[in-house]
């Protein structure tokens, strides 16, 4: 079963708000059943809603992209944090252990931002976000 189109106007249908917010909220969902693991599942939620729904919900496809760029960005930073204490000997980690809390607020508060805006079918983008997957 194929979803409707977009409506006239290009307003997401209420299917497609609802999908393009779980694109949001699947990241936050994957980041704590694998927090243990450094919340590796941030990637898998947006990556499946995209899988899904890209061929079939135009604002799904966009909003779940930005989703996945935005974790894989932070990924990015956590990585470059992490080398940075382990080259430092440990020491660095008077810097990225801040940086790191300061990071990850910014992603739970984005991320919900995120979230209601694809609700209300506006397309989100993240302030910092390196577009990988377009």
């Amino acid at each position: 079963m194929t979803s409707p189109p977009p409506a006239p106007g290009g307003e997401p249908s209420a299917d497609e708000k609802t999908w393009g917010m779980l694109a949001h909220l699947s990241a936050l969902i994957g980041g704590l059943l694998t927090s243990w693991v450094g919340g590796l599942g941030v990637f898998v939620g947006p990556l499946i809603v995209w899988l899904i729904k890209k061929d079939t919900m135009p604002f799904v496809d966009d909003q779940a992209k930005e989703a996945l760029n935005f974790n894989i960005t932070l990924a990015i930073i956590g990585i470059v944090l992490l080398i940075f204490t382990v080259g430092t000997f440990g020491i660095g980690a008077l810097i990225t252990v801040p940086l790191y809390v300061v990071v990850a607020l910014a992603w739970l508060v984005l991320t919900i931002l995120g979230a209601v805006k694809a609700n209300n079918g506006e397309a989100y983008r993240y302030p910092f976000a390196i577009r990988l997957i377009k």
